[in-house]
């Protein structure tokens, strides 16, 4: 990567010159190819306006989650404290992998067992990119938006093919 200051050589992927110290992070973004490329690095989570997040407190049974899962026909369901800062996620697949085969009562069984604590976030000012790596990198379905570490929102892979297709389409 040639340095627009100096002309120094630098390496592919420096984030500055070598020589002169010159800031090169923004020769190495990609230039987007099409719409919906350029939508991903350019527009944000909020306005997609993602679904509102359905949240439960700790100390919730599994079997109080599972009715919730099952009443607000949601995926995932975030599990705040007492403030309402998320500590963890709880999704279906947590359901299918972890709680399966439990020997106990749904009912005896805390959430906290068995949900993702400290779950990867986003907030409603980063790009749809970055939230869309996070969760190829991750394999999420479900991504909390969070500001100030409370939940606002939760975005969904869903959420994002549907914001792609609307931009194919035209629509």
């Amino acid at each position: 990567m040639i340095c627009p200051r100096c002309a120094f050589d630098n390496l592919p992927g420096e984030n500055e010159c070598r020589r002169c110290l010159c800031d090169l992070t923004a020769l190495d973004r990609p230039e987007p190819q099409d719409r919906v490329e350029s939508s991903l690095m350019q527009d944000t989570v909020g306005k997609l306006r993602p679904g509102p997040p359905v949240t439960v407190p700790l100390g919730t049974s599994v079997a109080q989650a599972v009715q919730v899962l099952l009443d607000k026909e949601v995926g995932a369901l975030l599990v705040v404290d007492y403030t309402g800062i998320l500590v963890g996620i709880f999704s279906e697949r947590d359901l299918l992998v972890k709680v399966a085969g439990a020997d106990k009562e749904l009912s005896a069984l805390p959430i906290e067992q068995f949900m993702t604590p400290k779950p990867q976030t986003v907030g409603p000012d980063d790009k749809l990119a970055f939230a869309l790596h996070k969760m190829d990198v991750g394999g999420y379905r479900h991504l909390p938006v969070v500001q100030d570490g409370r939940p606002i929102a939760i975005l969904s892979v869903r959420d994002l093919i549907r914001h792609m297709t609307r931009i194919v389409s035209g629509k």
